[in-house]
């Protein structure tokens, strides 16, 4: 299965974006966003998928956020993802040239600081979002979505 390039425009939960509230995913989602911040040669290998579809998803595609947040032509996982011929060169192309029309954080580590700020007590639009994550994708548990009725 080949990996879709980034959406147009960021999903309304991703959390590189800026203005998505703080504490909507879990520790363990916000724990990946700075590990891409590191040298290539230390960067994790896999792509970053867009919460919106699963990996195994014929729908996946990469997430705009990480491709607006990061330089691709240093994402260990983007060579990999050529190599193993899971995305094709169009894609690693429009990953490199993405460009988000909304404002995303400068680096993983910010997007993850923001998001973990409230991770114990999600504000009412985080719950919102919430909410909305579990109705397109019951699978996916946000961090505080099981508590919010």
């Amino acid at each position: 299965m080949t990996i879709l390039p980034p959406a147009p425009r960021p999903c309304a939960s991703c959390p590189y974006r800026a203005d998505v509230p703080s504490g909507v995913w879990s520790e363990e989602d916000y724990d990946k966003l700075p590990r891409y911040d590191n040298p290539t040669w230390s960067q994790p290998p896999s792509l970053f998928i867009c919460h919106q579809h699963s990996g195994d998803d014929d729908q996946a595609r990469v997430c705009g956020g990480w491709a607006g947040c990061h330089d691709g032509d240093n994402l260990m996982a983007l060579r990999v993802a050529l190599a193993e011929k899971r995305i094709t060169v169009e894609t690693a192309e429009a990953i490199r040239d993405y460009a988000s029309p909304v404002a995303l954080f400068a680096s993983g580590a910010e997007a993850a600081a923001h998001g973990m700020r409230d991770i114990l007590d999600p504000s009412p639009d985080a719950r919102r979002v919430m909410n909305k994550i579990v109705r397109v994708r019951p699978e996916v548990t946000p961090f505080s979505a099981r508590s919010t009725g």
